[in-house]
């Protein structure tokens, strides 16, 4: 944390220096001015968690200090430190969020209590605002996704995430499965809003899919940010220039089937991603997700390879298919359940993503020999 003491004494500013516990609560750096101005540099060059200034200065003084801090919302905590006891001023401060004011001569013990009020008072406050901040992404999160996938018909809702405009464009961002793509997604979106683009939304649905809206004509600055701020590679999928809120559902849908379809351009490609690894990847996806419904089609998506590189390389890799790979997992996730558990065989078959119960008996039956039925029977006997 950083502290910035004002005052047009140095005498005064050296007594304060010297009076602080500051290691002791966390305060690395002390930053010095002798009036209002220089405390504005200082305050817009280092931004100082806190800050002690006097009332009375030169040039610009406490309380013009303090009217410019609330102004621009500055999120520290203000100390006065004056040889004033005027309620006016103590007013005027309060007005304008000041934290505390102490009285000269500056007494040890009360300005160490001050400053561990004013270091917690900041703690508090930060975890707060990080806490409504994660609450806040995940809502616009949720809300887009709710959207996109029709569990919602509010679409105009999504504006208030977004800058005002008549007509929005949308893209498909798709990343690599194992690259964690969250960060980047939020370092997008805080790019946007700041620049008033748009936005970018994490779809929570599918962890590699991310949805950006921006304004009309914006999209061409969003992309040359992303070629240049990005390290990871990223499909893009661009759908119609000009949609309205109201049309979210329906583009997103397009761009979707687009995506399946393999019609997409790239941004750093993975050809420098060593083969082997990714097929490493990909075996350890299909150990986590065989229960789901899997396909050559949604790992080429997901992985960034043709579907025949990976049937090819999957076999080469397991000495089997991709799908008689799943149906060995789905039997032995099976036999456990048989064996340990007194799930009905309706309840297993639906569980491993079998849609039919006698198919996935007869599929058991194939396999190990016996039925589900006189599997579980051999077992307990």
């Amino acid at each position: 944390m950083k502290a910035l003491i004002v005052d047009d004494e140095f005498n005064v500013r050296d007594v304060i220096r010297h009076l602080g516990e500051w290691e002791k609560h966390g305060i690395t750096e002390l930053l010095e001015a002798g009036n209002g101005k220089e405390a504005k540099k200082w305050i817009e060059k280092e931004k100082p968690e806190l800050i002690f200034t006097d009332i009375k200065m030169p040039g610009m003084s406490g309380m013009e200090l303090i009217e410019w801090l609330h102004s621009i919302s500055y999120p520290g905590k203000v100390v006065f430190i004056t040889g004033y006891n005027d309620y006016s001023y103590m007013r005027k401060a309060i007005q304008h969020s000041s934290f505390d004011y102490l009285l000269k001569p500056i007494e040890y013990d009360a300005f160490n209590h001050t400053l561990e009020k004013s270091v917690q008072a900041w703690k508090d406050d930060f975890q707060h605002a990080e806490v409504l901040e994660d609450a806040k992404k995940l809502r616009r999160n949720q809300v887009a996704t709710s959207i996109c996938h029709g569990d919602r018909s509010d679409a105009e809702s999504l504006a208030e995430f977004l800058p005002e405009a008549d007509d929005y464009e949308l893209t498909l961002l798709s990343f690599y499965q194992m690259h964690h793509p969250e960060p980047y997604v939020q370092k997008l979106s805080e790019e946007l809003m700041n620049r008033r683009m748009g936005n970018a939304f994490y779809l929570q649905t599918d962890l590699n899919l991310c949805l950006v809206i921006t304004v009309r004509n914006q999209w061409l600055s969003a992309e040359e940010w992303i070629s240049s701020e990005f390290d990871i590679p990223v499909r893009l999928v661009e759908g119609e220039s000009a949609i309205s809120l109201a049309h979210i559902r329906s583009s997103f849908q397009e761009l979707l089937t687009k995506l399946e379809n393999q019609e997409f351009r790239s941004i750093h490609r993975l050809d420098e991603l060593d083969a082997a690894r990714r097929m490493e990847d990909i075996v350890s996806y299909v150990d986590t997700y065989y229960m789901e419904d899997l396909s050559l089609e949604k790992l080429s998506n997901v992985f960034f390879l043709s579907r025949e590189h990976i049937s090819r390389k999957f076999k080469q890799e397991t000495g089997m298919t991709l799908s008689k790979y799943m149906t060995d997992l789905r039997i032995k996730q099976a036999k456990t359940w048989l064996r340990e558990t007194d799930k009905t065989i309706y309840s297993i078959s639906t569980m491993l993503g079998f849609q039919d119960e006698i198919y996935f008996s007869k599929l058991f039956k194939k396999v190990v020999g016996v039925t589900p039925f006189e599997f579980r029977k051999e077992a307990v006997e």
